[in-house]
């Protein structure tokens, strides 16, 4: 790091990926500090800077500090790590110690020693604290760690999930030799050997992935499931809409054998309600007015599904968000992206998925692209086809969100 790159992070003050601290704390502390950054998305701490942006300088020698830094990391944190570590002189009789950490750390959680307690921290802002355990869980989950979708949820059974369209995937979409309708011993099998179903204490429930797919009343058992639709008649949200939607059900769609729809699911009632609140774009070519559709179906349809496919379900209460403007198509899916996942990887068609069962059996039905290359080619050059925009894709706080736009943006 160069001296005026320290020099901007201190004049800035401290931030989620930034923290001062002198070098006499207890090495707890230090963990703690270490930890949450390791939870978010890494960042600096440098020590021998106070509080309020006042360089005190190391209390030890460079070399004294940086053994005891590399023993912290070693002995208080879990896993423990090696981190990058530099010192740089502020002046003549002070020196600032630089430890930086990976954005993209990839054993989280990662925890913190607190007396004879191993503890999960996370980052919030300026300030360092201990994780809730849906954020524990979500930590997890973003390690690869533990697959939410195939947990078991609460109070299912069998009976919550739809028969009707369990037939029709496995005879009409896998063409498997299926049980008789009538034999639940043979169909509870089936589904708890394609985790379906998962056993819990002997007991037989739908999975988070089952109960998406295939439950009557997903929602009644997992609030976050679902969509959200608004349609405005402005470029801003407000009170006024033009048209809206909460939409709620299974995902998939029943189909006939031909794959014709016979009853759709969540997918299909939101790329519908796109479709007929979109309106056209116009304009003058030799003369003559040209319309056409604000936005190509397909890159509608890829960007619900990877909503939908790929959003954080830990996240209770929180639906996907789908709101059309009089300028753009915002897709918002609850959840940061999985680990390792970043937007210039997806722009190149990385691979990587937070719901491995429920991506497959989407696959199954069409609405995944085969070869993981959709928002490349689907979503960005398709809108690059339609209208030459360039959509978004942008990672907040926890939040993603993929925005397709009507026209070429002017600056």
């Amino acid at each position: 790091m160069l001296k005026t790159e320290l020099a901007e992070l201190i004049r800035n003050g401290e931030n989620s990926g930034v923290e001062f601290k002198r070098d006499d704390v207890h090495a707890d502390s230090l963990a703690k500090e270490v930890a949450a950054l390791l939870n978010l998305e890494g960042g600096h701490v440098l020590l021998g800077v106070e509080k309020d942006g006042t360089v005190s300088g190391l209390t030890r020698t460079p070399e004294e500090a940086e053994e005891w830094v590399m023993n912290v990391c070693r002995a208080n944190l879990r896993p423990s790590i090696i981190p990058y570590w530099e010192t740089i002189s502020w002046d003549a009789s002070r020196v600032i110690g630089i430890l930086t950490l990976p954005a993209d750390a990839p054993d989280k959680p990662y925890k913190s020693r607190r007396g004879s307690a191993w503890v999960t921290f996370v980052r919030v802002g300026t300030t360092s604290r201990e994780a809730t355990r849906e954020e524990e869980a979500r930590l997890y989950q973003a390690s690869g760690l533990m697959r939410y979708d195939i947990k078991p949820v609460l109070g299912t059974s069998i009976r919550d999930l739809d028969r009707q369209r369990i037939e029709n995937y496995f005879r009409d979409i896998l063409n498997y030799d299926c049980p008789p309708s009538s034999d639940n011993d043979a169909w509870q099998q089936m589904l708890l050997n394609t985790d379906i179903l998962v056993l819990d204490r002997g007991r037989a429930m739908a999975s988070i992935a089952g109960l998406l797919l295939f439950g009557y009343t997903p929602n009644r058992y997992l609030p976050q499931a679902g969509i959200t639709a608004t349609a405005y008649p402005g470029n801003e949200k407000e009170y006024a809409t033009t048209d809206e939607k909460t939409i709620r059900g299974p995902l998939v769609a029943v189909l006939s054998q031909s794959g014709e729809t016979i009853e759709n699911g969540i997918i299909d009632q939101a790329i519908g309600f796109v479709t007929r609140n979109m309106g056209s774009a116009a304009w003058l070519e030799d003369g003559r007015r040209q319309r056409r559709d604000a936005y190509p179906t397909e890159a509608i349809r890829e960007a619900i599904v990877n909503a939908i496919a790929h959003r954080d379900y830990s996240i209770a209460v929180t639906d996907i968000e789908l709101s059309l403007y009089s300028d753009r198509l915002e897709v918002i899916s609850p959840g940061r992206l999985p680990n390792t996942v970043t937007v210039d990887k997806m722009r190149l068609g990385y691979r990587a998925t937070r719901n491995e069962l429920l991506k497959e059996i989407l696959r199954d039905y069409g609405y995944v692209e085969a070869r993981g290359m959709g928002v490349r080619y689907r979503i960005i050059q398709g809108m690059r086809e339609h209208n030459n925009t360039e959509p978004d894709l942008i990672e907040e706080q926890d939040h993603f969100i993929v925005r397709l736009w009507k026209e070429p943006q002017t600056i």
